[in-house]
């Protein structure tokens, strides 16, 4: 009786220390829900934040650039797990925030940003994802990946046959319309 308890109670203790170091490690790391690839990411954009604060604690950089990359970092990281828990996908694509003033660096030419849908392609090149205010106005992309794209110019070029070919066929139906350098006379 007194082995059963002993042994009763050390299974207790092991359960509610284990229970503990569970509740440590979620405490411990926030982003366990997500897989290696999403952490990985949230850790690189971490990394920048240090980099960003010791910058600015080094005084190397003026109040105004530290705030809007601070603001910017916490954007992507944002979007980041918004990305990961609505698709439940561990993968982060290529992600941007621009402020308004910065869409030079993404587009030639300017698009009307104002006038954005979420998910809308921007120049076959970036998913547009949405806004978020941190401090200022971000305006977030994606970049489509190598094979979103081919299948973006597939489509294109699948609609592109269609209309161009009622020309073609047309054009042939006019036979000797077209014209023809002379022949040369040679006597």
């Amino acid at each position: 009786m007194r082995v059963r308890l002993a042994l009763l109670v050390i299974v207790l203790a092991c359960a509610a220390s284990d229970a503990h170091g569970q509740g440590s490690r979620t405490a411990v790391e926030p982003e366990a829900e997500f897989g290696p690839v999403v952490r990985a990411y949230l850790g690189y954009l971490r990394s920048e934040q240090e980099v960003v604060d010791d910058r600015a604690s080094r005084h190397e950089i003026n109040p105004v650039y530290y705030r809007r990359n601070s603001n910017r970092i916490r954007t992507l990281r944002q979007m980041t797990i918004q990305l990961a828990r609505e698709t439940h996908n561990d993968y982060v694509p290529e992600l941007y925030a621009v402020a308004g003033d910065e869409f030079a660096t993404l587009f030639d030419p300017l698009p009307a940003h104002r006038k954005f849908a979420a998910g809308e392609i921007i120049n076959d090149t970036f998913r547009y994802l949405g806004t978020v205010r941190a401090g200022e106005v971000f305006y977030l992309f994606a970049r489509l990946d190598i094979y979103e794209q081919a299948d973006l110019l597939k489509k294109k070029s699948e609609a592109a046959p269609s209309a161009s070919a009622a020309p073609a066929a047309d054009n042939s139906t006019r036979g000797d319309a077209v014209t023809r350098p002379r022949r040369a006379n040679t006597p």
